[in-house]
């Protein structure tokens, strides 16, 4: 792995903490806010029908994912031809398929009665379809950013466009709040946050054309024919979120039906916790994953083989860390956020640590097949292995208890990591042996001795690095 690699993998690393800062930030800021200059139930109303545009980010069908996966592996093969090909015709395609959504949620809100659907009271009938349009145009016009984030990952400038998404996210939601503390409706709201977002969109637009000179807005480029060749991995990448939507709604509604509304709330609140672990290890999955594109697009097998190797050892070791933090902490955490609502269960939530352990041992090893556009097989696995699932939980909800459905998630988990560890290793031309292995080899570089020479500045000495030779 060469000091480019590092360095990105360093600058990714940090620039996705920003982003979850940034979101934590985002998520803490609005609650008082809002609270403050509205109250709780028209805040609780705006919370409803904010999260119904959400559902519009479907409407690229996975486009914009395979599209910054393919161009990022053909810019580093070198045919950056190939690249500008993708982007411009995916871009017409996400821009034609936006656009269609759009003229068509005018009509649809016009005449469905979306206020008695959603039994609103503090939000008027015609505010709540404006903000469902605004919010829904916003969302819309976030796939076209996805892609514009695409031309920087290809050109291995990953770390700063999503510092420019991060900031502009931000800036929307910071003139969003300033909109409600100055004494703005709903409706008007919506309107701030829609146009903000837009101006947003085309300053990164701006931003793209001036950075990276060779990605170009016209049609020229644009074929069919790489439409129709990416059809089956963007269709294929929805398959995640029915799978997340499965592992999370499905679960929680198969809990209800076997327990009640009561047990619910100690899973989902236990859950929630847990999932702590979770983050950090999708947070590893994020960094990586442009890398492994590059290396894959260039045929440098054994770049891809250490990338593969590192990400899974540095993904299990954080979730461990944090999942020892949570074991010991945990409990007192669940007491005090929930202010002795739940009463903790150190059991219980050491039953649902456990899942994420084997969560992370498949997760960022399916990173691979994701960023290579080679995840058809993986969805369908995850929605098999997730479905499954569902049904277990409601049988040993019903036999065991939580504890039967805590343990019942290490299904859907089991599933993916038989499936997941092979391929990965058939992808990067690995062997069983050495990849476990390479789990317990710590580079020189790591060393306490190594670091602290780095923090005095003293020059290393000249030495072969291990890091660069792995266990075979």
């Amino acid at each position: 792995m060469d000091r480019g690699t590092k360095r990105r993998l360093l600058l990714g690393t940090l620039s996705n903490l920003v982003g979850r800062l940034s979101s934590t930030i985002i998520q803490l800021a609005q609650v008082p806010v809002f609270l403050h200059f509205w109250n709780t139930n028209l805040y609780g109303e705006w919370m409803i029908v904010n999260s119904i545009p959400s559902y519009l980010a479907f409407s690229n069908i996975g486009f914009g994912s395979v599209a910054a996966n393919e161009m990022n592996m053909l810019n580093s093969a070198g045919d950056r031809e190939g690249a500008l090909r993708v982007f411009q015709s995916c871009w017409w395609l996400i821009t034609f398929l936006c656009g269609s959504v759009a003229l068509l949620l005018g009509p649809v809100l016009y005449f469905l009665p979306i206020d008695h659907l959603l039994r609103l009271h503090a939000i008027s009938a015609a505010d709540t379809k404006w903000m469902i349009f605004y919010l829904g145009l916003a969302v819309l016009l976030s796939q076209l950013e996805q892609l514009m984030g695409a031309a920087y990952t290809c050109v291995g400038r990953y770390p700063y466009g999503a510092f420019l998404n991060n900031l502009f996210a931000l800036a929307a939601y910071a003139t969003m709040l300033t909109a409600v503390a100055l004494g703005s409706g709903p409706r008007n709201t919506a309107l701030v946050y829609a146009v903000a977002d837009g101006c947003s969109t085309i300053i990164l637009g701006f931003c793209v054309r001036h950075d990276i000179p060779w990605i170009r807005y016209g049609w020229s480029k644009a074929r069919f024919s790489e439409i129709r060749r990416l059809s089956g991995p963007a269709i294929a990448f929805m398959g995640f979120p029915i799978g997340n939507a499965l592992n999370l709604q499905g679960t929680l509604l198969a809990v209800q039906y076997a327990l009640g509304p009561v047990e619910v709330v100690v899973f989902s609140t236990a859950r929630t916790v847990s999932r702590v672990a979770l983050q950090m290890v999708q947070m590893v999955n994020n960094t990586f994953w442009p890398e492994l594109s590059a290396a894959y697009g260039s045929k440098n097998m054994g770049l891809v083989r250490t990338l593969h190797r590192r990400s899974c050892q540095l993904a299990l070791f954080m979730a461990l860390c944090v999942i020892a933090a949570m074991i010991a902490f945990g409990p007192w955490l669940l007491t005090h956020w929930t202010r002795g609502h739940v009463p903790p269960d150190r059991t219980l939530l050491s039953i649902l640590l456990t899942v994420v352990v084997f969560y992370s041992l498949w997760s960022t090893s399916s990173t691979l097949a994701t960023a290579t556009n080679q995840h058809q097989r993986l969805a369908f696995f995850y929605i098999l292995g997730t479905g499954i699932t569902v049904a277990f939980t409601f049988l040993l909800a019903r036999w065991i208890g939580l504890y039967g459905a805590a343990a019942s998630l290490l299904l859907s988990e089991l599933v993916m990591d038989i499936y997941v560890l092979p391929n990965s290793l058939r992808l990067t031309q690995d062997t069983f042996p050495a990849f476990v292995a390479s789990m317990f080899h710590v580079p020189s570089s790591l060393y306490p001795r190594a670091l602290l020479r780095r923090l005095r500045r003293a020059p290393a000495p000249k030495a072969p690095q291990p890091e660069e030779s792995e266990p075979v």
